[in-house]
């Protein structure tokens, strides 16, 4: 099994139509050839972040019966992406007619605006059914960013150039997977929390087959290869980067996304359950 438990999608009448928006959304991107800088890619964060709320409601069951299969995976990150992807159009044309002063503004305040909305949504329903709690949320922030400022640090000293060419963007590909990475190795370690994707599983269980097992835990395995991952991505992406950074950046936000998007998904869901 490659795919991780859950994984569903919509029946035709709804998948079709959802692609032909999303197709036609990135056309329309496509032919308006935004800029793509440092500071776009960031604005893209929060609606990642949006994502990954929304699917933790699918899972606290608050859609009605025959909208929830929308907000399984993989269906709500495509929504998402078409969100992400309709706001950017309309920040491009506020911007093309002097009502805003920059794009990734508007982009990424509409974004953190919806992502606020639905990460209080979740608060309250912890909260209503006293399963509220932010302790190993807050560990797992604070300790993915520790691990992100490490990683960062190595990098820029070791590979002076790939930091320097990466910028804000690798250093939020590396925060993705270092939070992905915490909050599964939290999950899994202490809170006890089943790991529903195969590949993580195998590497959880190789960690947990080590001597160190039994006094720090099987996670860091798991998040010391995320963050190697990261970083040997930004590696490889280095001169991509320079010789076209607007696709460079494109494709380094979707890699930004894959961890940012479960990371944020298991702090809230520890956050609400």
């Amino acid at each position: 099994m490659v795919l991780p438990e859950g994984f569903a999608l919509p029946p035709w009448y709804l998948l079709v139509p959802i692609l032909v928006v999303l197709a036609g959304t990135v056309a329309l991107l496509w032919a308006l050839e935004p800029p793509v800088t440092d500071r776009t890619v960031l604005a893209f964060a929060p609606w990642m972040m949006l994502g990954s709320a929304l699917h933790v409601l699918y899972q606290l069951s608050a859609y009605p019966d025959r909208f929830e299969i929308l907000f399984a995976t993989p269906t709500v990150y495509l929504i998402t992406a078409i969100a992400a992807g309709l706001c950017w159009i309309v920040a491009i044309f506020l911007y093309a007619g002097g009502l805003q002063p920059t794009i990734p503004r508007f982009l990424g305040v509409a974004g953190t605006a919806f992502f606020t909305v639905f990460a209080m949504v979740i608060i309250n329903a912890g909260w209503s059914q006293e399963t509220f709690d932010l302790f190993w949320p807050v560990i797992c922030v604070v300790v993915a960013g520790i691990v992100t400022a490490i990683a960062w640090v190595a990098l820029s000293l070791w590979f002076t150039d790939v930091a320097a060419t990466t910028s804000y963007t690798g250093a939020l590909v590396v925060f993705g997977h270092a939070i992905d990475g915490v909050s599964t190795a939290v999950g899994y370690d202490v809170i006890g929390v089943a790991e529903t994707v195969p590949l993580s599983a195998l590497i959880l269980e190789a960690g947990e087959s080590l001597p160190t097992a039994d006094y720090i835990g099987a996670g860091w395995l798991f998040i010391l290869v995320k963050v190697v991952l990261a970083l040997v991505i930004l590696g490889l992406f280095k001169e991509f980067v320079d010789e076209a950074p607007r696709q460079a950046r494109i494709l380094l936000a979707g890699v930004a996304a894959v961890g940012l998007g479960p990371g944020i998904h298991n702090v809230l869901l520890f956050i609400a359950t």
